[in-house]
């Protein structure tokens, strides 16, 4: 099995990466002096071609929408750049670049809402360094949209005058979200969202799923490869949606509205508790290990600042995951009043919810298009104050009281 193997629906993207894995670096398009790095669509038909826009060059920007794998093509690429003399993936990089332990590679990532200054400055640092045992040295940024102006110039006199042998992959959901000045500075491939059929089939061959759960998953998750693994193979996760989604259906008037809205928060938080609960404890023992405390020992005094540093990453690390579970939220009812205006025009074969087919019939013979295409605004409104740090619980009742009185 090569590094391209568990990536789906990205066939154009995969073959610019791997053509420009197999070319050398030196004197590379978008090194210092070559002027921008420029731009390559997977989705157009010249970035289908090796030889458009697949040379290597020292920076590199993967966009696309949330779930279309832009991290997961950013390690594959990471990976066959690190392998030995073939843009397959060696074995023992994968492993290395999987476990994020290869001496060559350097990721800057959060578990935050922002990348911290510190982190880029350390990852800038260190990127200087030649390689240690491969071709290149190899800095993969995830989310490089979470970084505020300040931040981001950080990174930029970066990108300007790179070592010769390092490379950048900086991935965001689009061009957008960077700064002008990093955009000039990196080539840009844009992925496409995968289809359903590419993402059921990924989930069945890697995860072993049945047919059937494979398919609505990768249905009901609208095509986002994490979160469909996810409903298709943590039945807890899937109870959880579907309650939220009946919850919004069933809502008859204001009081119900707002208590709705309790539920849709109590609803996100326990889906934060369950992404984060086990793997906060596993931290824990494996950083108390690390200092050579005995499990049920008490933690010396000289250590608690350490304990202290991971007990508040982890708070910071559950913020997020709150804020991201009540995007979901809001995700799937965009997704459940969609499926009512297509009931409203007579397209029911492409309703997303079809297990719920007969409540968003009830739902859509109940109020007019325009009604619920009001609702929809109400959702897109709250999703962008809850981004402006507007308490989630006022966000949610506004929403849900808007679309009782537009029903």
């Amino acid at each position: 099995m090569n590094v391209w193997d568990d990536l789906t629906g990205q066939a154009d993207a995969i073959a610019i990466f791997r053509a420009a894995a197999e070319r050398p670096a030196a004197k590379a398009a978008g090194t210092p002096g070559s002027g921008t790095a420029g731009s390559s669509s997977a989705g157009s038909s010249s970035a289908g071609s090796p030889s458009a826009g697949s040379s290597m060059t020292h920076s590199w920007l993967i966009t696309g929408p949330p779930g279309s794998g832009r991290s997961n093509l950013a390690f594959a690429f990471a990976t066959a750049l690190l392998s030995p003399g073939t843009p397959e993936g060696d074995e023992s990089a994968r492993r290395l670049v999987d476990a994020r332990t290869h001496p060559d590679l350097i990721v800057l990532s959060t578990e935050g809402v922002i990348i911290k200054m510190e982190s880029v400055k350390e990852a800038v640092q260190r990127s200087q360094y030649s390689p240690s045992v491969g071709r290149y040295r190899v800095i993969v940024v995830e989310d490089a949209d979470r970084m505020v102006e300040r931040t981001s110039n950080v990174l930029l006199k970066a990108l300007e005058e790179p070592p010769e042998r390092t490379v950048w992959i900086l991935c965001a959901p689009s061009e957008a979200d960077l700064l002008p000045t990093i955009r000039s500075r990196v080539r840009s491939v844009r992925l496409r969202v995968p289809s359903v059929d590419d993402v059921a089939a990924l989930l069945m061959s890697r995860d072993g799923v049945e047919p059937a759960t494979a398919e609505r998953a990768a249905r009901e998750a609208q095509s986002h490869i994490g979160m469909a693994r996810r409903l298709a193979t943590n039945p807890e996760a899937r109870a959880r949606r579907e309650e939220t989604l009946r919850a919004a259906l069933g809502i008859r008037g204001v009081s119900a509205a707002v208590n709705a809205a309790a539920r849709l928060l109590a609803i996100a938080g326990d889906d934060a508790k369950a992404i984060t609960l086990e793997r906060d404890a596993v931290e824990r023992e494996g950083v108390l290990r690390s200092l050579g405390v005995e499990p049920g020992q008490s933690v010396p005094p000289g250590l608690r600042s350490q304990i202290k540093a991971l007990e508040d990453d982890q708070k910071r690390r559950a913020t997020r995951s709150l804020r991201d579970g009540i995007d979901r939220i809001l995700v799937d009812l965009t997704s459940l009043y969609r499926d009512v205006i297509m009931v409203q025009l007579g397209r029911e074969q492409s309703v997303i919810n079809r297990e719920l087919l007969t409540e968003v019939r009830g739902a859509g013979s109940a109020c007019q298009p325009t009604a619920t295409l009001a609702t929809l605004d109400a959702i897109a409104l709250a999703r962008q104050r809850i981004e402006s740090n507007v308490a989630p619980a006022l966000a949610l009742e506004a929403m849900l009281v808007s679309a009782i009185r537009r029903t």
